[in-house]
Order: structure tokens, then C-alpha cells, then sequence
């Protein structure tokens, strides 16, 4: 489900008692019509490609976003014992909720690959989703890869998918070629799980493995609240009455801290002035939703969608995308120019042959993605590994925060490595 569908629900709608809500985020990265969307469906019952032009291409272009219980039955052995169901559906038993996760379907095709590296910011883990019926590993199996080693993502379970189109033999030699090629990466000890999305073979063992290796990350809710948006919009319709108009709302996640009900928050960098400087909002929290959950504090751990006292204006058509959200003056400066630490990657990915990366020079110009934040940097100085960056968007981070560079290589923008802010 889309984040605006799903915020919609989330704000609109009415819960009905206290249901749980995510605990974290699992993002599904690999090559586009490997089934990532169609895999999403099976761990969460929901199809995450709404969008009209997705339908018609038949490709994700948005993140997706879906949650999904994990149960457990009392009775049966695993990994038959795993289901999304209250059920069990081999013996009946009532099964038991062990945890809520959240799953990110990130778009594999190649031109959209910054709203990949903007759904890996929310992660807390990843499933690379590699289809036995081609060599692996295509060009953004290899990129995506890359990407989450760039962001830090370290806990992975890669899903060998498609295994009812191809003999035994063929989905051996693939294994065989996925091994080789997460060789020497951050997948390397990763367990590799054949599956098939369409028919639900091996759902329950790849939610066997979740529950092993992907373990719930522990939040420190005494830090400074850090949200990332990653969706916003006006929720009233047209033709509402006046005296019923509600503010703006923004939807993301929460990386540190807590947010209240009638807290005052602070959006950085917020929005351009007449000078071309941005200037901060100040708002009140008005409603905290997770899933159809409404609560009165909001924690680190899947979508977070808050109600806001904003002009509704400001927030449609995802105008705050990439903003911060913290509490007054605790938030990060706004940044216009930044000093980073560049890393390159030894060879470029994500297209059939790979080039060697070349030092930046003054002049370049590179897509930086930090959080949710997607800016454009031009090289003014280079001195060894430090490189000056002059933004035409300006974005709010900290001293040590990633960055992921992307250069224009052929008319698309290719993950070049990863910058960290002196």
C-alpha cells in the first residue's frame, strides 16, 4: 500500500481498541520484476503497486509500504508454524502475535534509483529478492546492494525467487551464482532462501528467518526526536466544510526519540523564502497514527503519520519530502554548503558493464541522497579526500551523517559511493 493510501487510512479511520503496532522497518530491494511487489503480498496480503501508471507498466515506481503480523501457532513445528494469520492453517490452533514489522517495496528499475536509496534511510533491515529464472547478478541486484552497504544496512536475508519456473538444476547453478557474488559484501553469511512469491512456497520459512536475523532494534527514546519524512499531503477532500479543515500531515519514520500529542515540533529546512533562504516551521502535534493505531506518542519503528496545525498547502503533493521533523531547537542547522569525506566505490554498479570510479573535480555535479533528503551538490573544492559542495537545495544533517553520491553516467544517475559530513 502506498503511503498516502495508508496514511489516509491511518488518519481517517477509527481503531478499534489497542491493537499492536511495528516495531521496525524491512526494506525489499533487487532488480525491477524480480517480484518484490508480488512477494510484499504474500507476507502482508496487500498488493503495493496502486499507483495508475504502475498498473500500466507493470513496474513499481513509489515506495511501497504494507505491515504484517508475525504469528506464531503453539502446536505446530516450524517453520510450518510461521503465519500472517490468526489461524493456523494446518491444525486450527489460535496462533499467537509474536511482532508487527513494516515492509518498504523499493522500485528496482534503474532510473528510479534514488527513490530507492530514499525507502533504505527508513530501514532497519533488508531482503534482497534475487529470481532464479535470470543470471544473477543483474545491474541493480549489484546496485542496491551497494546501496544498503552505503547506508549502513547489515542485517540482510537474500530470497532466491521464482524457483516454480526453473529445474532443480537451474535454481543450483543460480544459487552457485548468488554465493559467488555476494562474496566479499555485507551479504556474504546472509541465508539464501528459495521461495515462490506467486504460489506462497516457503513464506513460512522466510518469516522463520526474519524472526532469527532480523532482530527488533533497541531505540533509545531519551535522544532528541529525529523523524524523516518521507511522505506529506493535505487530507481534506474538496468541497469540505471550513470549520472541518484539519492541517497538514507528514508521514515518515521515527529514527530517535519520542513524539507527543500537543508537542510543539520544528520542520528543517522547511520552505524557500522570497531570499532563497529556507526558513524553519514551528508546528503542533494535533494526532499521531501507526497503522490504524491512534496514538498519544509516537516511537521509532515503522510509518508514523502525524496530524499537524500546518496550512494544508504546504503539505500536499509531498512538498515536505526530505525535511527533518524534531522538537524546537533541537534539530541540526540547515546546511547550504557542505564539507564531505568522499568514498568511492571501487567499481560502478548498476549497469551491464561496470566502470571504474573516478576521483570527483571541481565542477561535478553529484545527487546526494541523506535521510529522506535528495539534493543536488556541485564540486567547488577538492583537498585529498575532502570535497566542498555548494547545494541547490539546502538539507539539514549533522557531522558524521552518510550521504550517498550519484553521478549522471548516460542520462541516468549511478551510485558513485557515499560522502560523510565533516
Amino acid at each position: 500500500m502506498h503511503f498516502e493510501k495508508l496514511l489516509s487510512v491511518m488518519l481517517m479511520g477509527k481503531s478499534e481498541g489497542k491493537k499492536p503496532v511495528s516495531e521496525m522497518n524491512i526494506g525489499l530491494i533487487g532488480h525491477v520484476d524480480h517480484g518484490k511487489t508480488t512477494l510484499t503480498e504474500a507476507l502482508t496480503g496487500k498488493f503495493t503497486d496502486e499507483h495508475s501508471e504502475e498498473l500500466k507498466r507493470g513496474i513499481s515506481i513509489r515506495l511501497g509500504y504494507a505491515d504484517f503480523q508475525i504469528r506464531k501457532c503453539p502446536k505446530c513445528e516450524p517453520p510450518r508454524c510461521y503465519t500472517r494469520f490468526e489461524r493456523c492453517f494446518f491444525c486450527g490452533s489460535e496462533t499467537e502475535l509474536k511482532r508487527v514489522v513494516s515492509i518498504v517495496d523499493c522500485p528496482g528499475h534503474e532510473t528510479l534509483m534514488a527513490t530507492m536509496l530514499t525507502g533504505a534511510s527508513l530501514m532497519d533491515a533488508a531482503i534482497l529478492v534475487i529470481a532464479a529464472n535470470e543470471p544473477c547478478p543483474q545491474p541493480q541486484t549489484a546496485e542496491h546492494l551497494m546501496a544498503v552497504n552505503v547506508v549502513g544496512i547489515d542485517k540482510i536475508i537474500i530470497v532466491q525467487n521464482k524457483i516454480d519456473l526453473v529445474s532443480e538444476e537451474e535454481a543450483i547453478k543460480n544459487y552457485e551464482q548468488i554465493r559467488e557474488f555476494v562474496k566479499g559484501t555485507v551479504a556474504e553469511n546472509a541465508p539464501i532462501i528459495p521461495i515462490s512469491a506467486q504460489h506462497g512456497a516457503n513464506i513460512d520459512v522466510l518469516m522463520e528467518a526474519i524472526e532469527k536475523y532480523f532482530p527488533t532494534p533497541k531505540r533509545d527514546k531519551s535522544k532528541s526526536l529525529l523523524m524523516y519524512v518521507a511522505r506529506s499531503f493535505d487530507v481534506n477532500k474538496p468541497g469540505k466544510d471550513i470549520k472541518q479543515v484539519v492541517g497538514g500531515v507528514l508521514g515518515g519514520s521515527i529514527v530517535q526519540g519520542v513524539v507527543k500529542v500537543g508537542d510543539e515540533i520544528e520542520i528543517r529546512p522547511g520552505i524557500e523564502g522570497k531570499d532563497g533562504k529556507y526558513e524553519p516551521l514551528i508546528t503542533k502535534v494535533t494526532k499521531i497514527m501507526q497503522g490504524s493505531v491512534e496514538l498519544e506518542e509516537g516511537t521509532p519503528g515503522g510509518l508514523v503519520a502525524v496530524s499537524t496545525t500546518l496550512d494544508p498547502s504546504l503539505t500536499k503533493a509531498d512538498a515536505m519530502v526530505g525535511n527533518v521533523v524534531g522538537h524546537v531547537n533541537e534539530l541540526p542547522e540547515t546546511l547550504y554548503e557542505v564539507d564531505m569525506e568522499y568514498h568511492p566505490l571501487p567499481r560502478m554498479k548498476g549497469t551491464k558493464e561496470e566502470f571504474k570510479v573516478e576521483k570527483l573535480k571541481v565542477g561535478d555535479a553529484v545527487l546526494m541522497n541523506v535521510g529522506t533528503a535528495r539534493t543536488v551538490g556541485v564540486c567547488t573544492g577538492v583537498k585529498g579526500d575532502v570535497c566542498t559542495f555548494k547545494l541547490k537545495i539546502p538539507i539539514c544533517a549533522k557531522e558524521g551523517d552518510k550521504a550517498a553520491l550519484s553521478m549522471q553516467i548516460n542520462g541516468r544517475w549511478r551510485l558513485i559511493g557515499y560522502g560523510v559530513l565533516k
